[in-house]
């Protein structure tokens, strides 16, 4: 059963009797006026919490909750906050304001702003000689002393205090300086709070342009402040933490990219390199020059083919002609001999220059075809004055009009050099 869910906390004042201290560190007692009376239970957490010691007969100021114990059918008030009667109006005025706030929705979630994950300007409102600013100056320094701070002293406690913090945030974002706001004090009693239970104040903290964390008292004290705010620390030293970061995780995670982006860089340039080899080793294998010559060599090698050929079609024509001379002169016929003398006298030289005519019509061909090598060469368009065009940064080759845009950058290769342009 879950009937306490539908009422209220409530805050009660009366006289506490038949107080029980079991061992189990729980508070059991009565709280009683001359008209009515609640059982109560305060259980070891909260009672930590408190700085007052229960006596029978103490006039208290309780919070709590409706329970049902259910064994029993009774219905007990389960403390969390319990205080002597004298703070009472204050804690009234309080959870009246605490209530009317709520409603206008200024301790929405909604509301609230993201502080800056890595903030280079904080301001703080604090006085200038309690133990809050030491610990939140000592955690900063700590913790991200890249960060700058500004105080904008003030006093914490007294009828002047809430307007002197309330004149302090509106300075803040009047200056515009830092970029969170960081409103604290140490703890201490209802009545030392006071001033951050001021309605005006937490209306100021709203509307401030920066975010705010309230960082006033110990973990167990809980202002106006602290819900209004961006951001409630429980001392103010969390709050210097909730803050900033932690320059040793901060200095590992850049480590890290830093060894990430060494690692990718390497990479890149490795491959980038590859790349870049790959494309050199295709333009010296397509350069004119080199296509060249390797015609030049293949002309060469086919010249040098040719005079290897004529020289053992002559070699065998002359191991004939010798053979028939041995064969005339062991048969001695001497005229024949001689008629076969001048019939190789006369085929010697129709040899000799069809031999000839056979070397010019060759060294004739080469010509026409070095002539034709040399007139496709790029290298002679380039002689005549003509240029290739590239564009700079991709290096192809500008066959047309419609492949470069006005002021784009291109080289323009001559015979003696290159000259860079720009297209108008």
């Amino acid at each position: 059963m879950h009937i306490e869910m539908g009422f209220p906390r409530i805050l009660l004042e009366a006289e506490v009797s038949n107080l029980s201290r079991p061992s189990s560190g729980h508070q059991y007692f009565t709280l009683k006026d001359d008209k009515a009376q609640v059982r109560c239970a305060l259980f070891r957490s909260a009672g930590s919490r408190s700085d007052v010691t229960l006596e029978n007969g103490m006039r208290v100021l309780a919070r709590g909750r409706i329970s049902l114990y259910e064994p029993r059918g009774d219905f007990q008030l389960i403390v969390d906050h319990v205080q002597e009667a004298g703070e009472g109006e204050l804690l009234r005025q309080f959870e009246e304001l605490k209530n009317r706030l709520e409603s206008e929705g200024l301790f929405a979630p909604g509301r609230k702003r993201p502080l800056p994950p890595y903030p280079r300007k904080i301001a703080l409102i604090t006085s200038p000689g309690g133990a809050a600013v030491r610990d939140l100056l000592h955690v900063l320094g700590r913790r991200w002393p890249l960060c700058r701070v500004r105080l904008y002293p003030v006093v914490v406690q007294g009828a002047a205090a809430a307007a002197e913090i309330r004149a302090a945030i509106r300075a803040a974002n009047r200056h515009g300086w830092a970029e969170v706001l960081i409103v604290g004090r140490g703890g201490g009693s209802l009545e030392d709070l006071a001033a951050f239970n001021d309605e005006a104040l937490a209306r100021d903290v709203s509307a401030s342009t920066m975010p705010v964390v309230s960082a006033v008292g110990h973990e167990t004290d809980f202002t106006i402040c602290d819900f209004v705010a961006d951001l409630r620390a429980p001392t103010p030293s969390a709050a210097a933490e909730l803050t900033t970061p932690d320059q040793a995780v901060v200095r590992e995670a850049f480590g890290r990219l830093q060894r990430l982006a060494a690692r990718r860089t390497a990479d890149r340039l490795q491959r980038d390199t590859q790349r870049l080899d790959h494309l050199a080793h295709r333009l010296q294998q397509r350069h004119p020059a080199t296509r060249l010559g390797e015609q030049s060599k293949e002309l060469e090698r086919l010249k040098i083919t040719l005079f290897r050929a004529m020289k053992q079609h002559l070699e065998s024509r002359q191991s004939r002609l010798e053979g028939g001379s041995h064969r005339l002169a062991a048969h001695r016929p001497d005229r024949q001999l001689a008629a076969l003398a001048q019939r190789i006298a006369a085929l010697s030289r129709s040899l000799e220059r069809l031999a000839r005519n056979s070397l010019r019509s060759r060294e004739e061909k080469l010509r026409d075809l070095a002539r034709t090598l040399n007139a496709v060469s790029p290298l002679d368009v380039i002689g005549r004055g003509y240029a290739v065009l590239t564009q700079r940064d991709s290096g192809v080759v500008v066959s047309s009009v419609k492949q470069v845009a006005s002021g784009e950058r291109v080289d323009a290769q001559l015979s003696d050099g290159k000259l860079r342009c720009i297209v108008e």
